[in-house]
């Protein structure tokens, strides 16, 4: 039976208020909405009386943010994990709908067309993934009418549909990309297709999105194992195992047009968005206008993704993918039938609200401006921060509580995020933390205020992939313009391992990890602040300095001496400080986030996005540390351990069988992919501790060789 409970908004919420002018419309403030500089807002317009919002996360918040403005109630649903999160804390109302097990709730249509009928919502936004693109949802609501605020399931299930959607793109003039006309029934065919087409080939499922169901093959092994692991993912994640093989075009752009269409045969696009920063074939960083569109290349794009819309009879916010070759001809990948992860920069760039466009056109409105009122003004950039460890494949997920989060209060940024402090990340969902969103006047100021953003981020708690973020946006050929989707494989060939310091980074950071360490121990001893005379050791990347540090009393300068060099430091590093704004001889470093200093001797610095770990010692302590003995790092190899929590869905494998080096172990899933664990080492398996169908947390062993 489900609950519904009314809500009080969190404090967390911005209140955003609908404006009127004389003539019944206008803008909201600026100071509200930024980014929202071009959206027109008609209060005599008639919406939508309540919403539910079929999702959870950062974009339940975000489509609960402008039914808010709007003046439209909410309803949000949940899950057992989410109970406490942001978006059930903004809603007016909240129904609990399940477990936490996506399948168990947030993918029950029959739950939430109940919840539904117990608020009274009119309409359900079902933001992106979940059943945002079932076209059974659509029906169902449309059936019971209650409106699904996205664009007709005839639309959805076209091209949802990979197969018929190419044939229908073709018909309107699209360019395609070279492949086989349908699905593949089992491996062998695929290998059958692959070798017709020519290696390499794409494997993808065709009612699949968001980079999952997808494996490049490059030869006929690479075929057999990919086409499984797709069509494990698709049924996994879309209920749909069928896969197609099409050519791959090696080391293309990933270009997408936004489109808007409405139910009286009218439609835009609004720019483009560049998405070729992917890891897995998932996105990690956009941007708007990408840097390789000329205006005419533009025109082109944004014509043919009208010419698709309109042949599929598509209304609402919708996204047309195309790959682009270094010649800049692009062809038709697929196209989105929901709002796209990524909207927030278009909406940067035209000032105009997306989620609010769909709003009016479910209730039957025309679209407010036409193609040539769209603006193209300024440049952003998102980062989708996840947790997740960078350094293991570009992105191993985590989970845990952020116990400490912080949002960057920068100049001209954009946090869409569905979590706050004490949020948990749970195994069970996509592990995005924000996209977070800066925007300038061109695409230097976008990428310096980006810089800043990631510089000032708090997440504790958890791994996440700031480091690599900050690491893309600051490296040449990145700022150049010069990407393609194997960006991050040709930049960091060898796998990314965080910043490389300098030898006069290093020492900058050995001089402030002394610092943080003689201000906490002052402290401790409840000693003032304002004089410090300390002589300390610091243990850094294997290597022991000395340092010497003075300020005399109400001085605004630190004077320190390491290894006989003298270094003049200004500004303030106070007992709780967690963002450190100095210049060490003049030259004004970046800002570095103090990470910890709560263990004795130990200070965790970041800077530029990594971390990293300094040991600090009084003359006394340090003179103790030969005493000490070695810590042995354990040999590991001949376990088999969970990198994270997750269930494995992939594990034959008996005491007694032969395994040799870089062989399949098991499969395991977690936050909706899939990942094939392998052995270090060749052997015979003493014992398997876990079954095909079990949950494992992170480190559990599932099994060790003799």
């Amino acid at each position: 039976m489900l609950r519904v409970q009314t809500c009080r908004v969190s404090r967390a919420c911005i209140q955003q208020t609908r404006l009127a002018s004389s003539s019944g419309s206008a803008a909201p403030r600026p100071d509200l909405n930024p980014w929202y500089w071009n959206t027109k807002v008609d209060t005599n317009e008639a919406l939508f009386d309540k919403v539910l919002i079929a999702n959870r996360g950062e974009i339940a918040v975000r489509v609960l943010n402008t039914c808010k403005r709007l003046g439209i109630k909410t309803v949000a649903v949940y899950s057992d994990s989410d109970a406490q999160s942001l978006h059930v804390r903004m809603a007016d109302e909240r129904v609990h709908i399940g477990a936490s097990a996506s399948k168990d709730s947030y993918l029950r249509m029959d739950r939430i067309l109940e919840a539904c009928t117990k608020t009274g919502a009119q309409a359900v936004h079902p933001g992106f993934g979940f059943l945002s693109e079932n076209t059974d949802f659509a029906a169902l609501l449309a059936s019971n009418n209650i409106e699904f605020i996205g664009p007709p399931s005839k639309a959805i299930k076209a091209m949802g549909d990979k197969i018929e959607s190419k044939r229908i793109a073709e018909r309107a003039g699209v360019n395609m990309i070279p492949g086989h006309d349908g699905a593949v029934a089992n491996a062998e065919e695929a290998v059958e297709v692959a070798k017709k087409i020519g290696y390499p080939v794409m494997l993808k499922a065709s009612a699949g999105g968001g980079g999952k169901g997808m494996r490049v093959a490059y030869n006929d092994k690479e075929c057999v194992n990919g086409f499984k692991l797709s069509s494990q993912e698709a049924a996994s994640s879309f209920g749909d195992d069928r896969i197609l093989v099409e050519k791959y075009i090696e080391a293309p752009r990933h270009i997408e047009i936004q489109v808007l269409g409405d139910k009286h045969d009218n439609y835009l696009y609004l720019n483009e968005r560049e998405c070729s920063i992917q890891r897995r074939n998932q996105k990690v960083i956009e941007e708007a206008p990408s840097p390789f569109v000329h205006p005419e290349m533009r025109k082109e794009m944004g014509e043919q993704a009208v010419a698709l819309s309109r042949a599929v009879g598509y209304s609402s916010a919708g996204t047309v993918e195309f790959l682009v070759d270094k010649d800049k001809k692009f062809y038709f990948l697929e196209m989105n039938t929901r709002l796209q992860v990524e909207h927030p920069i278009s909406e940067c760039i035209t000032g105009i609200d997306i989620v609010h466009q769909m709003l009016r056109v479910a209730s039957g409105h025309k679209l407010t401006y036409t193609q040539e009122q769209v603006p193209l003004k300024g440049s952003a950039i998102e980062c989708r921060v996840y947790a997740e460890d960078p350094t293991k494949n570009f992105g191993l997920p985590s989970v845990g509580r952020l116990f400490r989060y912080q949002e960057p209060k920068t100049p001209k940024v954009r946090c869409d995020s569905g979590v706050d402090e004490g949020s948990e990340i749970s195994m069970f969902y996509d592990p995005m933390i924000c996209k977070l969103v800066t925007y300038g006047d061109d695409r230097k100021e976008a990428l310096d205020n980006m810089v800043q953003a990631l510089d000032s981020y708090i997440i504790k708690g958890v791994h996440h992939n700031v480091s690599l973020l900050r690491a893309c946006v600051n490296e040449e050929n990145f700022r150049k313009g010069n990407i393609t989707t194997k960006y991050l494989y040709e930049t960091f060939p060898d796998g990314f391992s965080g910043y490389k310091l300098s030898g006069k980074e290093k020492t900058n950071l050995i001089l402030i990890g002394a610092l943080v360490d003689a201000v906490k121990q002052l402290s401790l001893y409840k000693k003032s602040l304002s004089s410090i005379k300390k002589t300390l050791m610091v243990s850094f990347d294997g290597s022991e300095v000395t340092v010497d540090l003075t300020r005399k009393p109400n001085s605004d300068t630190l004077s320190a001496i390491i290894d006989g060099v003298p270094y003049e430091v200004c500004g303030h590093v106070g007992t709780n400080d967690e963002l450190v704004n100095i210049s060490i001889n003049g030259e004004d470093l970046p800002v570095v986030q103090v990470v910890s200093r709560e263990t004795p001797g130990v200070v965790k610095l970041q800077y530029c996005g990594t971390q990293y770990e300094l040991k600090v010692y009084t003359m006394q302590s340090a003179a103790m540390l030969g005493l000490c003995p070695e810590k042995h790092k354990p040999d590991t190899s001949k376990f088999v351990q969970a990198p994270m929590a997750g269930t494995l869905v992939g594990l034959t494998l008996k005491p007694g069988d032969e395994v040799i080096c870089g062989q399949e172990a098991c499969v395991l899933e977690a936050m909706k992919m899939q990942n094939s664990l392998v052995f270090d080492t060749d052997g015979k398996v003493k014992a398997v501790h876990f079954k095909q169908g079990q949950t494992v947390n992170k480190d559990d062993l599932i099994i060790e060789l003799e």
